[in-house]
């Protein structure tokens, strides 16, 4: 068994994200490419493929040929009857109780009949069959396994001659390692559905590869668990694909990763005629590159990977090209949906800049404030010039935001010169354009001494038809006011304990509207962003959902927009949750009786 600290470097050498050289390792065992030894000074060997398409092997013929079980050949264990007990249990039952997820599958279980554990533990113990022991051993698979079986099966143990298939997997997917209710609940589905067609056809699927990936593309998720949520099991389809299917379908369970590969302009000299389907394109240029580089390699290799992925490319690596600012809609509808916010919600927040002139996004980081804000004033606005934005911070004073006497050089003689600042200046520009909508973004608003930077700005937010002289007026200057046509949207952290929150009075000019991620607009939006950008990648909402519920405090929740990015994979979840997310938790946790292992990624089951 290797050290984790070996199979992390093992695994980051490879640049793996979706799968290992599965084809390589179904021919040989593999060697640590660092010689590293055991305590006995022998070289530590991961063991060869081979073992998980064996395992594999009987249980298509157990499960898919028959209604056998893989524990207990010769007892009707994947049979429809304890398909559709597990069913009403667990699939139309999602989410029971708190805790993590066996907290939750023993509560669902419970009344099951002893055969209904045991094929919980066996559909378990394929979808392990996956998971490269990098990144579960197999002493932890085999202890679940075990774990399920304790509560009530007749069997307590998984046979060593199948055991032995739970390493060395073939992918390391964080999907398939934390998602494990909808990987599970995949299986069950699809070998439910499978039951219900005619022998012969099932028995041409397990023979003509593309006739089963058919049927795997046409299987519905009808069941509760998958209500919302079609995509979340992704990997495991790409899995069973791959599983019983190895030498057609590529081991990797991200669909994006290869779409990615397919799609990448070094392979197309291999793509001579046009094809449409993913697993189709990867077999031809599979075929391509093994006539030019023999038949060991893996998509993953750093020489190959660098031809599909842009992000490997030695002369890009580290780059990245902003992306054009796209000219806002005026349809405040058509933009609710492209920042994935609720339908009218854009419209509502509209009524009340209309009715008060003046509102505040409040929330913990990572919310999305002010990045909505931006993308609503511009809407409204109807152009960027229209919008200032600015950001108060503790040295920030009304001489800044309002108007103050800057030093000056003038023909060698230094003097002092008024200034007008970003409020002002955005007044002007209000005034000069009646028929316009100016706003003025005010981001981090509780940063500041929000009292004395704003001055007599308090006054004129309530009473906008109202003149004032601002502080640094002279006797000729005109009385200064506040245009109809300006808007002020403010954003405020309720996170951070090292700002106060701002006094009453200015409470009394805003309108207010939370930013939590336990509420609309925020509540579902990671998921429904992940579902429609990186779907493979949807158990990362159910991650972040279980940390929030950890924090307890909903002013310290993990916003969505950590992991709001185009790129999004195992590895970048695991280091933005490393570098991001941990050190924000620790933050919050000083002076709670909480441990900061609790939210381990992989503790968060």
């Amino acid at each position: 068994v290797m050290s984790n600290l070996w199979q992390k470097s093992y695994l980051k050498n490879l640049q793996i994200h979706g799968s290992l050289s599965f084809r390589q390792r179904r021919q040989r065992s593999y060697t640590s490419p660092n010689s590293a030894r055991n305590d006995m000074g022998a070289k530590k060997t991961i063991p060869s493929v081979e073992n998980v398409y064996t395992v594999a092997g009987h249980w298509v013929e157990c499960a898919l040929r028959k209604d056998d079980s893989l524990f207990t050949p010769g007892k009707p264990i994947w049979s429809p009857a304890l398909l559709q007990e597990l069913r009403s249990h667990f699939l139309e039952r999602p989410d029971l109780g708190g805790g993590g997820f066996y907290d939750k599958l023993r509560q669902q279980l419970e009344d099951c009949s002893p055969e209904a554990y045991q094929l919980m533990a066996e559909a378990l113990f394929v979808q392990f069959l996956i998971i490269w022991h990098g990144q579960m051993g197999q002493d932890a698979k085999r202890s679940q396994v075990e774990r399920v079986l304790s509560w009530g099966a007749p069997v307590s143990g998984i046979p060593d001659h199948l055991a032995v298939g739970l390493t060395p997997g073939i992918a390391a997917s964080m999907a398939l390692a934390l998602g494990r209710p909808y990987q599970v609940g995949y299986i069950l589905e699809f070998v439910e559905q499978w039951k219900t067609h005619p022998a012969d056809a099932l028995e041409e699927r397990l023979v003509d590869p593309w006739a089963f990936k058919d049927f795997v593309e046409g299987l519905t998720l009808p069941s509760p668990l998958f209500d919302g949520k079609s995509n979340a099991a992704s990997s495991q389809r790409e899995a069973i694909l791959h599983l019983v299917h190895h030498n057609t379908f590529e081991g990797i369970v991200s669909a994006q990763q290869k779409l990615q590969i397919s799609r990448a302009e070094a392979f197309s000299p291999f793509l001579t005629e046009e094809i449409e389907d993913v697993d189709r394109r990867l077999e031809r240029i599979r075929q391509g590159l093994e006539a030019q580089r023999g038949e060991d390699f893996d998509f993953h290799d750093p020489n190959i990977k660098a031809m599909w992925d842009p992000a490997n490319r030695p002369e890009t690596a580290g780059e990245r090209t902003p992306e054009p600012r796209p000219r806002p809609p005026k349809d405040l509808e058509t933009v609710a949906r492209r920042l994935y916010l609720p339908s009218g919600f854009l419209n509502s927040v509209s009524d009340l800049l209309e009715d008060k002139k003046q509102v505040i996004f409040q929330g913990p980081p990572g919310t999305g404030k002010t990045y909505v804000a931006r993308v609503l004033a511009q809407t409204l606005a109807e152009s960027d010039e229209r919008v200032t934005l600015v950001q108060l911070h503790p040295s920030y004073a009304y001489e800044d935001f309002v108007q103050g006497f800057r030093p000056t050089l003038n023909a060698g003689q230094t003097g002092f010169e008024r200034v007008n600042g970003p409020l002002v200046l955005a007044a002007e520009r209000a005034r000069k354009e009646p028929n316009a909508k100016h706003f003025l973004v005010i981001d981090e608003i509780n940063r500041g001494n929000v009292a004395k930077v704003f001055g007599e700005l308090y006054f004129l937010l309530e009473y906008r038809n109202e003149n004032v002289r601002l502080q640094y007026h002279g006797e000729e200057d005109e009385p200064f006011s506040l245009p109809g046509n300006l808007y002020i949207i403010g954003t405020m952290n309720t996170a951070d304990r090292s700002i106060a929150l701002v006094d009453l009075a200015l409470r009394r000019r805003f309108y207010f509207v939370d930013f939590h991620p336990d509420k609309e607009p925020i509540k579902g939006l990671l998921l429904r962003w992940l579902s429609d950008n990186v779907p493979e990648m949807d158990w990362v909402a159910d991650v972040v959902d279980r940390a929030n519920q950890k924090l307890r405090d909903r002013h310290a929740a993990i916003g969505p927009s950590y992991f709001m990015k185009s790129h999004l994979d195992d590895d970048a979840v695991e280091s933005i949750w490393q570098h991001s997310i941990l050190p924000y938790v620790e933050e919050r946790l000083f002076g709670e009786n909480i441990s900061l292992s609790e939210f381990d990624l992989y503790q968060l089951l």
